[in-house]
């Protein structure tokens, strides 16, 4: 971890110091993925924590079970991963002397060098009819919570649970809707109490594929269509995702809940499906979570929810073939158990950081993606995240370039030995590394897109070699070297 320096000896007579406060809201969404188990033919946890790291975009993953080994695969990559306690546990968590057990056989051993963010209490519980896990569910997510605090990570880990949409008893028209009476009262409302008090979002699997038909597939893969009218509201929806969002945060309104952040933790398409099922295919499944990932992204929100994007994770990252049921349920996968894509979603990337031209050169004429384009820390982002980011980046660019190299200690922009000045460099590094795509300069909201080149955030003074963040320097004949970020540290000389 970076720690304080002392400032430099010499200071350029005629300087000029303006500082820049970062201060932007992002509508970068935030694209993971479901990573289930129930195959005989998967690669090696450690082989696909590599390839999600090094070959695709997806920076948050989550698991279905503690499992130590997949836990452990991810240690060091800065991928953000959730773990889901099995059903069969609940009532155990409900007792603080198991929690704060599980707390430290599966979450203390591997943290922080695995980046574990979020703790899922079962899979949509309330629609097994279970009455001992529905009963036990909200006190074992709040027993849990507080084995979290004993352990000081309550702050660092959230705790949440996701729901089918079965937890309505009314979605249409999406103003309308409702969650089932006797649950509503004593189970949800409760639980949203949690979540609001614990900064945790509520988790919801809307899945369109299982609510669509002939007639309504154009709606459930975001194609053109006539849409749906909500005779409350007047509003006509052209999608039916953000229908069903909106009729989960329609009950969750009625609760006094409206305010409360919605993760989608699981969507999908599958590949393949029975005769009989409507929209099964490879193409379909390949247009729907691309338009998925482009809508989520866009910032758009819904109709009921604006301006708003949505942490995402696709179901799933393999087909599953032990998984029972219809033909549909092992197909959903996006990548077979080579790694290669069961077709294109794009989320591979396309180039590495060699790639890349430095704004500075020129890309054949054309405008580049992102070009006058850089990726800087939030006004406000808090040192713990910043680290977490710098440890993901110096993961992600191992063997790319200089990598972290010039932060690291002897490094040329080492100094100031700071997590934000270091944290400066490895956002934005991975940013233009990556191809300037909005979703990498994400880092769980912690980052945010500007116009204003980070060349005139940083100077390295060529007579101390001390590195200068946050400021903007106008430097005198004494010959100061700017420090290029988007150039991977390329510096150059000039005034």
């Amino acid at each position: 971890m970076a720690a304080s320096s002392s400032p430099p000896h010499h200071v350029p007579t005629a300087l000029t110091l303006l500082f820049i406060l970062v201060s932007a809201t992002t509508t970068n969404g935030s694209i993971g993925v479901n990573y289930g188990t129930v195959a005989d033919d998967l690669p090696p946890p450690g082989e696909v924590a590599r390839f999600l790291l090094q070959s695709t975009v997806i920076n948050r993953v989550r698991i279905f079970d503690p499992n130590p080994e997949l836990i452990q695969a991810f240690a060091h990559t800065g991928i953000q991963i959730t773990v889901t306690v099995p059903n069969d546990q609940i009532p155990r968590l409900a007792n603080l002397s198991f929690a704060q057990q599980w707390i430290k056989s599966y979450i203390q051993p591997y943290f922080p060098a695995t980046n574990l963010v979020r703790i899922l209490v079962g899979n949509e519980v309330l629609s097994t009819g279970n009455r001992l896990l529905i009963g036990t569910l909200v006190p074992a997510m709040q027993t849990l919570h507080a084995a979290l605090a004993g352990a000081s990570l309550d702050r660092r880990i959230q705790i949440s649970t996701p729901h089918s949409l079965g937890i309505l008893s009314a979605s249409t028209p999406p103003s309308a809707g409702k969650f089932h009476g006797g649950y509503d009262v004593h189970i949800l409302k409760p639980l949203l109490g949690f979540l609001r008090s614990t900064n945790s979002p509520f988790m919801i699997n809307p899945y369109p594929f299982f609510g669509c038909s002939e007639e309504t597939l154009d709606y459930a893969l975001f194609r053109p269509n006539l849409g749906f009218l909500d005779p409350n509201t007047r509003i006509r929806y052209t999608n039916m995702l953000d229908a069903q969002l909106d009729a989960v945060f329609s009950a969750m309104k009625s609760l006094g809940f409206g305010d409360l952040e919605i993760v989608i933790a699981e969507t999908g398409w599958p590949s393949k499906g029975e005769p009989s099922q409507i929209g099964a295919g490879q193409e379909n499944a390949a247009q729907y979570n691309r338009n998925l990932m482009r809508h989520v992204n866009s910032g758009d929100g819904t109709p009921l929810m604006p301006n708003r994007t949505f942490e995402t994770y696709i179901f799933s990252l393999f087909n599953e073939d032990l998984k029972p049921g219809p033909t549909c349920e092992r197909n959903f996968g996006l990548f077979g158990p080579d790694l290669t894509p069961a077709y294109d979603v794009g989320i591979a990337r396309s180039s590495g950081p060699t790639a890349t031209p430095s704004p500075a050169e020129p890309d054949g004429g054309g405008e580049r993606k992102g070009a006058g384009k850089w990726c800087v820390a939030k006004e406000g982002a808090d040192v713990d995240s910043l680290q977490r980011n710098i440890d993901y980046v110096c993961g992600a660019l191992v063997g790319l370039g200089p990598g972290c190299g010039p932060i690291q200690e002897g490094g040329e922009c080492f100094f100031p030995d700071t997590v934000r000045a270091h944290a400066a460099y490895a956002m934005n590094a991975f940013y233009q590394a990556m191809g300037r795509n909005d979703y990498d300069c994400d880092f769980r909201r912690t980052g945010a897109i500007t116009a204003v080149d980070p060349s005139l955030l940083l100077l390295k003074l060529r007579f101390d070699s001390f590195c200068v963040y946050a400021f903007i320097f106008t430097c005198d004949d004494d010959g100061g070297r700017w420090c290029n970020f988007a150039g991977y540290g390329n510096c150059k000389y000039g005034h």
